[in-house]
């Protein structure tokens, strides 16, 4: 089995919308299995919330994600960004358009000095993205069709 990095985020009692919005933008398949399921709490207000959901894209991605037990504080990620780079110019403003939604752009998706396009945003359950699309002379690039 090979090795893999995979991004799991944490939140209180939004799991379910957060992985929902996910699906919706980058495709793909999402499983939920809940506290209830597995017995992992006694607290009957805990039943119905997400003790693990998984995203699996057709591209390869892997997004993890839970509710936090009531008994625990949600861990604050203010320090990570999930960053998704690319050539589909096309794919990767879409990702943008749909995550930036009821969410905040922190810099614009535009013309960066390194020569790819690159934005952040925090969607509106406060995950930190990055989008960068790779530049005009990049091998990996592929301009939004015209016309």
């Amino acid at each position: 089995m090979t090795t893999r990095l995979n991004p799991y985020l944490s939140f209180r009692d939004c799991a379910r919308e957060a992985m929902e919005l996910y699906r919706s933008v980058f495709g793909g398949e999402v499983t939920f299995s809940t506290f209830a399921e597995f017995g992992a709490s006694e607290d009957p207000a805990e039943s119905d919330k997400i003790m693990h959901a998984m995203l699996t894209t057709p591209g390869g991605m892997v997004l993890m994600a839970s509710d936090t037990p009531n008994s625990l504080e949600v861990p604050s990620g203010s320090s990570i960004s999930l960053s998704i780079t690319g050539g589909d110019e096309v794919e990767l403003r879409g990702y943008w358009e749909r995550l930036a939604d009821g969410g905040e752009v922190v810099m614009p998706l535009e013309a960066a000095p390194w020569g790819d396009t690159f934005g952040m945003l925090t969607d509106r359950f406060g995950t930190a993205w990055m989008i960068s699309i790779a530049g005009r002379g990049s091998p990996d690039h592929r301009d939004v069709p015209t016309g």
